[in-house]
């Protein structure tokens, strides 16, 4: 059953976000679905419901780990792996298992693959709270990171906006 937005919301809120988190969450939807109408393949309900619940982990953490305790939730909830993967791999640019490892995570491999985990990081790039921003504001903002997950944030954006020209 395909989830509305309000219930995103709903879950949201029950499993601890913040006002701030859940605007930033809308915000995210709102520019993930701008790109998902633009791209043939891409699913706009997986894509609206990956977006709205992409910061779920949120409500119980807001360290790096948030995205994979997020998926977690969901895969609790019974959710589609599909919406857990979104919610997984939508840190910055994805991340490796190596580099999970290194983050004291799970060892997963936490990299974008289906257009809608692209789309939903992409987006989730592009916004600074509820502040669109361009991906060069968002890299530049991301400067304690090495260049190598920089690099990987600019040729994500790049396939983004190339596929939904």
């Amino acid at each position: 059953m395909p989830e509305t937005r309000d219930r995103c919301i709903a879950l949201l809120k029950s499993a601890g976000c913040s006002p701030k988190v859940i605007a930033h969450c809308e915000a995210v939807c709102d520019c993930a679905m701008e790109y998902a109408r633009k791209c043939d393949r891409a699913d706009q309900e997986l894509v609206m419901t990956g977006a709205l619940l992409h910061d779920i982990g949120r409500g119980s953490t807001h360290g790096i780990d948030h995205a994979q305790k997020g998926a977690d939730l969901l895969r609790t909830m019974g959710f589609p792996e599909n919406v857990a993967r979104i919610v997984e791999c939508h840190t910055g640019a994805g991340m490796t298992a190596d580099e999970c490892v290194a983050l004291r995570l799970a060892p997963r491999d936490c990299m974008p693959q289906t257009i809608e985990e692209k789309i939903v990081t992409h987006a989730d790039n592009l916004l600074s709270g509820t502040k669109r921003v361009t991906i060069d504001e968002s890299i530049a903002s991301a400067s304690h990171l090495p260049e190598e997950i920089r690099e990987r944030m600019r040729r994500l954006s790049d396939e983004v906006e190339q596929l939904t020209k």
